[in-house]
């Protein structure tokens, strides 16, 4: 399926999502329609493991490009996300210049220290040169306030200016998708340069069909024990971390690698560490297991 057709409509969109295993609902296809076809930035939110980054996987993936990534953090800057002077390789093109030139080092000669060979470019520079990328960045809350009014900037323009080389505009603006999992809440200015979706945990129904069509070695009655107990950990709500998408698939692959076609106590025990990752929150599953997996 080429790009102008899985991105037709947000019919053809989840279509072309659930070819690549990643299963969609319409709002969330609908909003991967329109970041397309109005070239706007998505900003993904939800709960960790409820499939933010894998989403903008597999839009890579529909697309037939490459994945950049910018993984945010606290303090990261601009020299971490736009560009970077290579200073070791600089350093040794100065001292072959000083050896070879008899007059010295002449400012022309200096200049060519900041020729672009010499440039590193970060995701967002990579983002802007290669044409229909897929840019994703991650966890965006987790950067402070100045980097998100940096970005902010970027996303606007598609505009770069590097002092010493000039200004670089994108030729296409890249597939952008901003994830957070709203550990604080971002400002205004970037929410509305975004197509907003909040991504919440899959119905029963839904993350059985996840599953399954992400592991199809796993049987369909290990996929809904599996499911249907994940689920019963989240409503009841009393867990620091409820397991997300990514731990049901995790917790079926390992029940599965041990030979098991069905979910038991045992079996269930033996492998929570796949799905829920407090040490408080195991205690109160192995409480709670024999009571969900009883017949």
């Amino acid at each position: 399926m080429n790009r102008k057709h899985a991105m037709a409509s947000p019919a053809s969109v989840t279509e072309a999502l659930a070819a690549t295993g990643y299963l969609a609902d319409e709002g969330l296809a609908t909003v991967t329609y329109l970041a397309e076809a109005l070239q706007r930035p998505m900003l993904v939110e939800g709960e960790p493991g409820t499939g933010k980054t894998a989403l903008a996987e597999a839009v890579a993936e529909v697309l037939g490009a490459p994945v950049i990534r910018l993984q945010c953090y606290e303090g990261i800057d601009a020299s971490q996300a736009l560009y970077d002077w290579d200073f070791p390789r600089q350093i040794l093109h100065l001292r072959a210049i000083e050896a070879a030139a008899s007059g010295g080092v002449t400012r022309e000669l200096e200049a060519e220290l900041y020729d672009e060979r010499f440039l590193l470019a970060r995701p967002l520079l990579r983002a802007a040169r290669e044409p229909g990328s897929v840019l994703l960045i991650d966890e965006i809350d987790r950067a402070d306030d100045e980097f998100e009014a940096f970005l902010l900037e970027i996303l606007s323009t598609w505009s770069v200016t590097i002092p010493e080389v000039g200004t670089l505009t994108a030729e296409e603006p890249p597939f952008v998708v901003l994830t957070s999992n709203r550990t604080r809440e971002l400002h205004d200015a970037l929410k509305r340069r975004c197509l907003y979706h909040w991504i919440d945990h899959p119905g029963l129904e839904r993350e059985v069909a996840i599953v399954r069509r992400r592991l199809p070695e796993v049987t369909a009655q290990l996929a809904a024990q599996v499911v249907t107990t994940v689920q019963q950990l989240r409503l009841e709500g009393e867990l620091i971390k409820p397991p997300g998408v990514a731990e049901t698939l995790d917790w079926a692959r390992a029940v599965h690698a041990l030979g098991c076609s069905s979910l038991d106590v045992e079996v269930a025990a033996a492998t929570l560490g796949s799905a829920v990752k407090y040490r408080e929150d195991t205690a109160r599953v192995l409480a709670a297991l024999d009571r969900m997996l009883t017949p």
